[in-house]
């Protein structure tokens, strides 16, 4: 007995399944580059208004991260860390960035915002960009792109 069960098909309905399962896996790849290639293109003056914040962070002390986040070409929302500066653990600068966007907008969401930021969000940066419906992130001076948040591999 053939376990295949594709083997067990007469030829005409393997080409059909094999025509299928190809259309299918076109299908998706085509999505998966339309998504890509909608991205918003990175800018590098964002990643200099992060690098503004890092410095801000600087001068009282903390750690050197700084991160904004854009929505619509407007900065929304501005993050140095303050780990040390408050004493909290949590005080990431992207963390930071997205509670000063939510807080000025009133809303919970941040549906088609961007994160910059100095260098790779943290798991928790990144965790914390996902549950606000962040719409992408990107980081460092040659602006990589990390992706939506959340969905990124670690």
């Amino acid at each position: 007995m053939n376990s295949d069960p594709v083997g067990e098909l007469p030829s005409r309905g393997r080409r059909t399944a094999i025509v299928g399962a190809s259309s299918l896996l076109v299908a998706c790849i085509g999505a998966n580059a339309r998504a890509q290639f909608n991205a918003v293109q990175p800018e590098p003056r964002w990643y200099k208004a992060a690098v503004e914040m890092k410095h801000l962070a600087q001068s009282w002390g903390d750690q050197p991260y700084g991160a904004v986040l854009v929505l619509d070409g407007k900065v929304i929302g501005q993050g140095p860390s303050r780990v040390v500066k408050n004493s909290d653990v949590t005080a990431h600068a992207e963390r930071e960035a997205i509670r000063d966007a939510l807080r000025k907008l009133g809303r919970q969401r941040l549906a088609g915002a961007v994160l910059y930021s100095t260098s790779r969000p943290c798991s928790l940066g990144e965790a914390a960009a996902a549950e606000a419906g962040v719409s992408r992130m990107y980081y460092g001076p040659l602006l990589a792109d990390a992706g939506v948040p959340g969905q990124g591999a670690r």
